[in-house]
């Protein structure tokens, strides 16, 4: 049998033998009907309501029998459409034929329990005889009159029933009764209403503005007032007249006289036999209650319970998401040196703003030596615990790999193969970008997420396209770990803006175009990047979209004294063209941005020639590196690691050589070259003496001057190990 549900009826373990009391003193019995195998239980109560033996009840055949077959129809057609349109709850009256031939009115509310696709896949439900109730109400004369009081009722039950099933808060249960389809229909004026916590009453809904009697935001449960008794009792209070609430409550009453109150009920909110509250209607146009009112308030009351159940759950595991997702996120940003950052989240929202869900979106910052900062923008799959969880730790490893010193492209691929070894099914979209504050070099990788945008100094934003690989977890599982590196600069003033795709994208929209408009309101934002960050997402709390938000704005400033430093570095495959052209897009961009002079064709030049050699004389990949080095004089240094140990070569290309000139070239244009050992492979570096000093910052990483197992070969030594091209 499906899960019912924390919201559906509750069956003891020894039903149906014995009856709930509660329903029992209400003249109620309880069925669960399974849709799949149409076997329906009952308790003794409905039995005796159907008029069947204990061995006739499970058969839904047998309880036709008892059932005329207009009155089938009237049934079928209630519980079908309910079925049908999604509904949760249904609420019909029909006729019962007993055995000795008598027609007794009866009345079914049935709870309908679906599976995780929207199935359903069995009901539970209470049954009432209110044959008594009719033939006391004031619904005389025709069979035509009783059936369309019957009619307004069931409605009054299905609409109240119908605007419960999209509340998700308790505030959205009260507004639902508090509603035209609420109070209007119940006739009452207002509504009170308190929830049960450590054995006390906190009031939640206090009736009309100024209403409120001192001293009962929270009160006993053995204080004398309405709601506590119905809370002790379990049973409904019925108040017909201004003198018999003077008379049961005397504290209370001298309260409510200038309301003009003239009847009231109230009624216990009881789940799985456990009351959660109480609700008070009151009315200032009416006395008293017949028998069919009272029951259409009991039900009612019933329903109430079961949604305000539910939606405490709810409340409670958003709680507990929300608390759990703001945990993984980073609790402070750190004060970057050369930075104005703003960060903002904002949490999806469901429906019609009906509460708030949780996603895997996040955001961070990482500090990294010689000025260097790492930012981080990503989505993992899903929204939901399983979502949160999974991007704290992916958010954690990110961290530790940027903090490592690892290249960008090396840190999105280490955290997609964690990804893919985390044993679980969800995916990830990031971006990785490294800056050097100093120098404005900016270094992005992507893993299917959307592109950053930059916005100028003078204003003016625009979409930078970076080449990506796949989403965190499928470039490992299909082992495509390649991640292409894209080089740009950021200049003092301009803005670096990433973001996850709750921010640009809309139902029925295509992403560019929310990428263009989310261009144009940067624009056109404040300069304070803080400013800017609370108007783009005050922008996103007016869309109300269904997906989550994070945000990270990073603004360059201008460096408050000449720095030196710096350091790049890119990982570069055999046989990957885009690669070797982000490498030397990466030398013209560091060379540009640390003031290299008249050298700068040099350099690149020199820097191309080693990275050409690495892939066409070795079986590996090359990391090209471009750093600064500071000391007596500052110089550029450009080097070239791969894993071979075979050391290059110089060679006489001869006059009609195509090759063999590499090595001259580097010889006759660096101020010194030569080679390192690396473990099992090998560095070759050049260097050049920069003039221009001012535009440099501290190295951003010494350490990485003494790689290595030994010292570097220096200098233009004549032949010999460590000179020649491959």
């Amino acid at each position: 049998m499906a899960d019912r549900g924390a919201s559906a009826l509750s069956l003891p373990d020894d039903w149906p033998d014995h009856p709930d009391p509660i329903l029992a003193l209400n003249r109620m019995g309880r069925f669960d009907w399974n849709l799949d195998t149409r076997v329906m239980l009952m308790d003794a109560q409905a039995r005796d309501i159907f008029d069947l033996r204990p061995d006739e009840a499970g058969h839904p055949d047998v309880l036709a029998t008892r059932i005329p077959p207009a009155e089938i129809v009237r049934l079928d057609t209630a519980v079908s459409q309910a079925l049908k349109d999604g509904s949760e709850t249904y609420g019909t009256y029909f006729r019962v034929r007993r055995r000795d031939g008598t027609l007794r009115w009866t009345h079914s509310h049935g709870y309908i329990s679906r599976d995780g696709s929207g199935l359903p896949r069995n009901i539970l439900g209470v049954v009432r005889d209110v044959t008594g109730e009719l033939d006391d109400s004031e619904v005389r004369g025709t069979p035509a009159a009783q059936a369309d009081a019957l009619r307004e009722q069931t409605n009054i039950v299905q609409l109240v029933t119908a605007a419960l099933a999209h509340a998700r808060t308790v505030q959205d249960v009260i507004d639902v009764v508090k509603d035209t389809h609420g109070l209007t229909l119940l006739g009452a004026t207002s509504l009170v209403m308190g929830l049960v916590e450590a054995g006390r009453i906190r009031l939640v809904a206090e009736g009309p503005v100024g209403s409120f009697v001192p001293g009962t935001r929270v009160t006993r449960i053995d204080e004398q007032y309405p709601m506590s008794e119905v809370v002790r009792t379990l049973s409904p209070r019925f108040i017909e007249s201004p003198e018999e609430f003077a008379e049961r409550y005397p504290v209370l009453w001298p309260h409510l006289t200038g309301l003009r109150i003239t009847s009231a009920a109230y009624l216990p909110l009881v789940v799985q036999t456990r009351p959660i509250g109480a609700m008070g209607l009151l009315y200032n146009n009416r006395r008293g209650f017949t028998p069919g009112e009272r029951n259409l308030l009991v039900a009612l009351g019933s329903s109430i319970a079961q949604s305000m159940q539910r939606a405490m759950f709810y409340e409670q595991e958003m709680d507990l998401a929300q608390g759990l997702q703001q945990a993984m996120l980073p609790r402070t940003i750190p004060s970057v040196p050369g930075a104005d950052i703003a960060v903002r989240y904002r949490a999806a929202s469901i429906g019609s703003g009906l509460g708030r869900d949780i996603g895997g979106d996040w955001y961070d910052l990482i500090p990294l030596p010689g000025g260097r900062v790492g930012a981080v923008i990503g989505d993992v799959q899903g929204h939901d615990t399983h979502a949160a969880a999974v991007m704290g730790q992916l958010r954690i490893v990110l961290r530790a790999y940027a903090a490592e010193g690892h290249p960008p492209a090396t840190v999105m691929a280490r955290a997609s193969v964690f990804l893919h070894e985390l044993d679980t099914d969800r995916s990830a979209t990031c971006l990785y970008a490294e800056a050097d504050l100093s120098t404005g070099v900016l270094q992005v990788v992507r893993a299917g997420h959307i592109d950053p945008l930059v916005r100028r100094a003078d204003g003016v934003c625009h979409r930078v396209h970076v080449q990506g690989g796949l989403p965190l977890g499928l470039s490992a599982e299909f082992d495509r770990l390649h991640y292409p590196v894209g080089t740009m600069e950021l200049d003092p003033g301009d803005v670096l803006l990433l973001c996850t795709d709750g921010l640009v994208e809309e139902p029925g929209a295509d992403l560019d175009d929310g990428i263009e408009t989310l261009s144009a309101l940067v624009t056109t934002g404040p300069k304070d990047v803080r400013e800017l960050a609370g108007r783009l997402i005050d922008v996103a709390e007016e869309r109300s979209g269904d997906d989550d938000v994070a945000l990270l704005l990073l603004r360059r400033r201008p460096p408050d004294s000449p720095r030196a430093g710096g350091r790049l570095q890119q990982h570069v495959a055999p046989g990957d063209p885009e690669a070797l052209t982000e490498a030397r897009r990466m030398v013209r961009a560091g060379v540009g941005a640390w003031g290299a002079g008249n050298r700068t064709d040099e350099i690149e030049l020199v820097a191309d020639e080693l990275i050409t050699n690495a892939l066409m004389h070795t079986e590996g990949s090359a990391v090209v590196t471009l750093r600064v080095l500071t000391g007596g004089e500052r110089r550029l240094r450009v080097e070239v690691a791969d894993s071979s140990s075979a050391l290059p070569r110089r060679r006489e290309a001869g006059e009609s050589g195509v090759s063999g000139r590499g090595l001259l070239l580097v010889d006759l244009l660096a101020d010194e070259w030569g080679v390192e050992a690396r473990g099992g492979g090998k560095c070759v570096w050049s260097e050049f003496s920069v003039a221009k000093a001012s535009a440099f910052a501290e190295p951003a990483d010494r350490a990485h001057e003494a790689d290595g197992a030994g010292p570097a070969e220096r200098g233009h030594a004549p032949g010999g190990a460590g000179r020649g091209e491959r």
